[in-house]
Parts: C-alpha cells; structure tokens; sequence
C-alpha cells in the first residue's frame, strides 16, 4: 500500500506552532491574512497609476485591477520572460492571473485577500516593466 506524504511550509501565515492531529500539523489562520497595510493610498494611488498607464498597463473597469499584453519574438522569450516573473512572484508571495499563447503573454494584478489593488501589484507590474525591457 502507498503512503502520501506531504509537509506544511512554516511561514508568517502558517506558524509552525499551530496545533497538531495526530502526526499532522494544521495550519493556524491569524489576522496576518489581511493585507490592510498593503493597500494603496489614494493620494499615491492616481501617481502610480499614471506611470504604469505609460508603461502601457490598462486600469480594468470591471474589477480593480491592472492589465498588461507583451508581445515576444518567440515562444521561448515569451516562456523565460514568466519564469523570470514567477521566481520573483513567488519570492512576493504574490502571483499574477496570466494567460499565454506562443508569443503572446496577459498579464492581471489584483491582490484578492484585499479585494483590488494593492502596493504589491505595483511593486510588481514595475519588475514584470522592468524584466520585459531586458527580454
């Protein structure tokens, strides 16, 4: 018979003292999961916006969030520009919704916990500008 082992990541979300059942140890929640310092100012709010609209990002009208379509030459630039980007979005705990077809690569950010934009996302629509210059 097969046994499946998993572990639980200690981290400032799961704190590794949280309680146990039998030799498995539960997740603790904490008030850690909201981001409310993460949240953009409203006077920072319309600054950053303006220097990521033109950088070509689009502020979605249906939800708060921002939206971003990079064109590559190939396949391969197209897949190594989202590696780059998912080693620094997990680094960020913070992953965008993106979707990819050969050269073509659409980019949202929103950060769910606090229901739209937050310091985060900016923080990393300005790598993902910033990684696309060098691709």
């Amino acid at each position: 018979m097969h046994r499946l082992m998993f572990t639980l990541r200690c981290s400032s979300v799961w704190p590794c003292a949280s309680p146990r059942l039998g030799n498995l140890l539960l997740p603790r929640f904490t008030s850690n999961m909201s981001s409310a310092s993460h949240w953009l100012p409203p006077a920072d709010r319309e600054q950053l916006l303006l220097e990521l609209k033109a950088t070509g990002w689009v502020q979605l009208e249906e939800r708060d969030a921002i939206y971003k379509e990079l064109h590559f030459k190939t396949f391969n630039q197209a897949f190594g520009f989202m590696s780059r980007v998912a080693l620094q979005a997990e680094k960020m705990n913070h992953h965008p919704e993106w979707f990819n077809v050969y050269n073509k690569v659409q980019i949202t950010l929103t950060t769910h916990d606090c229901g739209g934009l937050s310091k985060r996302d900016i923080k990393l629509a300005k790598f993902i500008d910033k990684i696309a210059l060098n691709m």
